[in-house]
């Protein structure tokens, strides 16, 4: 029993060893694909990040600018250095949830007999930009939910898995609202991140005039692969976060919550609604993944603060006396991270 538990500890210890390892190769991995993106992208390089953070998660992002920011640029891009497939669907009020999934058609086998035949719709990739999602109506919308949250689509009573690492982002025009229909809660929930991405500084703009008005004409590296990328993921499931850590997370997302007896008064104040259990979880698979792609192998106080933002401004709903008082998501999270202290123990980071 002894020699078990001794062989056991001595395993545990060189697979965390090689996790250590692994955590400063992944740390060089993230700067080589900033340094790559970047020969495309002049700017936005929290936004890179962010994305990062959400595939190596296993969690999906929902992009909202005005148009013309490279968004759609931007993924491609990225797609291109990891080596995954893409697609793009340009979401529109007659969109089908067929054009997501896929559809039967009646065909003819090499016997003569006709049979129907599935043919795979652009969700089979892996990483999809839904563009402009919340121009289509709910039912298409929804023909995504299966797909984001357990990888697979099901489809004339069969189910077909979807080709991992299997990776969404979706954009939104936050200024043009004519004719969309906004995202229900339950799919805001899926997306582990909601990410603004703002106009570029004079600078960045006077540079991206510049390059893209030449005849520039990059040629990217290839940086990771799917089967690398599959091992990190894994990998992150294994960073340690301290019980202080999660607690921290755990107490930023409650004190959302207007009912918490907890709850800052501000919140009980302008907060209709807070953020569910899902936020507490992405806070830390975040802050694990952060972690890693910074060349560390343990989750920090940092790195949750540093995603609150994006995991709780899609989660916390402002009710009529806080619209009323020109408040929104981002500005009380603010106020949340002011307000909500971490535990003693962060003292020993």
């Amino acid at each position: 029993m002894d020699e078990t538990r001794s062989e056991q500890a001595t395993e545990q210890h060189t697979m965390g060893a090689v996790d250590v390892e692994v955590a400063r190769e992944i740390g060089r991995k993230r700067d080589q694909i900033i340094g790559q993106v970047r020969k495309v992208i002049i700017g936005q390089g929290s936004v890179i990040e962010l994305v990062t953070v959400a595939l190596l998660s296993r969690g999906h992002c929902l992009l909202m600018g005005v148009p013309g920011l490279a968004k759609t640029l931007l993924i491609r891009t990225l797609a291109q250095v990891l080596q995954l497939d893409f697609n793009r669907i340009q979401f529109t009020p007659d969109l089908m949830p067929s054009d997501i999934t896929g559809t039967d058609i009646l065909d003819e086998s090499a016997e003569g007999r006709r049979i129907f035949r599935f043919i795979k719709g652009p969700v089979f990739t892996q990483i999809l930009l839904a563009d402009e999602i919340n121009r289509t109506p709910p039912k298409t919308q929804a023909a995504l939910l299966q797909a984001m949250q357990e990888q697979r689509v099901t489809a004339g009573g069969q189910t077909h898995t979807l080709q991992p690492p299997f990776f969404v982002l979706a954009t939104q025009n936050p200024v043009e609202q004519e004719g969309t229909y906004p995202l229900p809660e339950a799919q805001l929930d899926r997306f582990m991140f909601e990410i603004g991405v703002d106009y570029p500084t004079f600078e960045e703009e006077a540079s991206i005039v510049a390059q893209t008005t030449s005849d520039y004409d990059p040629v990217l590296e290839k940086v990771l692969d799917a089967s690398q990328i599959l091992s990190f993921q894994d990998l992150v499931r294994r960073v340690p976060a301290a019980p202080y850590v999660v607690e921290y997370a755990v107490s930023l997302a409650r004190a959302s919550r207007p009912t918490d007896p907890n709850a800052p008064s501000f919140v009980r104040e302008f907060v209709e609604w807070g953020a569910g259990p899902r936020a507490s979880q992405y806070l830390i698979l975040g802050a694990r993944a952060r972690a890693l792609l910074r060349g560390r192998y343990a989750a920090s106080i940092e790195d949750v603060r540093a995603l609150a933002e994006p995991v709780l401004r899609h989660r916390i709903l402002v009710n009529f006396r806080g619209q009323a008082e020109g408040l929104g998501p981002v500005s009380l999270i603010s106020r949340l991270l002011e307000t909500v202290t971490p535990p003693a123990e962060a003292g020993a980071e």
